[in-house]
């Protein structure tokens, strides 16, 4: 083994997917790229990573609501100028021609050309650590939509996308929640 320049090390676990985060601020709509993503357990938990430096971090903050977008590889290029633009002076819906569609729960739009979209809540902001801990309130799944391979950011520039599905649900089942087992074996 060759060593590893350590502040390098973070490209060996960076999370993934790429998912777009919607916000509102009060008077307009605002999308931001985040590549460091968390599943809290199996309940609808989640977590970001981001904060002041991103612009739509105060209307996060400050409307504790936002729509997790999950692209698709078909999306890279939208899903990197999304994150190379600041909403500051930006309408990134209008600049990366992505249709808002109004949430149930939450203020803030899902994106119609994402594979998937899920409603949030904020439920705690830990600041020391930039984490934003979220509460799924809804989640929709394109299932019409023919490409389907998620982006992973490695967080040098260059991404994964997702490739052939390895199935062990049988061998996991005994770990498996009953309702992701139930709906696993339809």
């Amino acid at each position: 083994m060759h060593a590893l320049e350590l502040n390098k090390a973070f490209t060996l676990m960076e999370s993934g997917p790429v998912v777009l985060v919607t916000t509102h601020d009060g008077q307009k709509d605002n999308i931001m790229t985040i590549s460091w993503t968390m599943v809290m357990d199996f309940t609808p938990v989640f977590a970001i990573t981001t904060g002041a430096w991103n612009h739509s971090y105060a209307a996060l903050k400050k409307n504790r609501e936002c729509v997790i977008a999950i692209p698709t590889v078909d999306m890279l290029d939208t899903v990197v100028g999304i994150g190379t633009c600041s909403g500051q002076d930006t309408d990134k819906f209008a600049k990366f021609k992505l249709t808002p569609v109004p949430g149930k729960f939450v203020r803030p739009p899902l994106i119609r050309e994402c594979l998937a979209n899920i409603e949030c809540k904020v439920i705690d902001i830990v600041e020391k650590h930039n984490i934003v801990v979220l509460q799924a309130v809804a989640a929709y799944l394109d299932t019409t939509r023919k490409e389907k391979r998620m982006l992973h950011a490695v967080g040098d520039g260059t991404f994964i996308v997702d490739g052939r599905k390895l199935d062990r649900r049988k061998m996991m089942a005994s770990k498996l929640p009953d309702a992701v087992w139930t709906q696993a074996t339809r």
